[in-house]
């Protein structure tokens, strides 16, 4: 199984986050992952194919916003909270507490 990579800290650009956040399913995931929760791809559960996750998986993960690690035959993914929090301060909570007034 191949490692995924991943962007370095410095290397976070705020239009590759913004667009990353753009999508609904893929704020879904990040929702979903809030809190400081690793889970597998599996179990985060938007109503979407297995191939429509993966690229939506990529997308967050090639923009620096989460991070995926593979254990055994499962890939485990988790938020990458403190580089985020550091490149873009507040802008990751910001866009969750919005997204918890609109659900209201």
């Amino acid at each position: 199984m191949r490692t995924p990579s991943h962007p370095r800290p410095q290397e976070l650009e705020l239009p590759n986050v913004l667009h990353a956040l753009s999508d609904p399913v893929r704020l879904e995931i990040v929702r979903a992952l809030d809190g400081g929760s690793e889970l597998a791809c599996s179990c985060l559960g938007p109503p979407v194919s297995k191939s429509t996750l993966s690229h939506h998986l990529k997308v967050l993960r090639e923009s620096g916003i989460t991070s995926t690690r593979a254990e055994g035959t499962q890939r485990l993914v988790s938020l990458r909270t403190e580089d985020l929090e550091a490149c873009f301060p507040g802008l990751l909570g910001c866009v969750l507490s919005g997204l918890d007034r609109q659900a209201v």
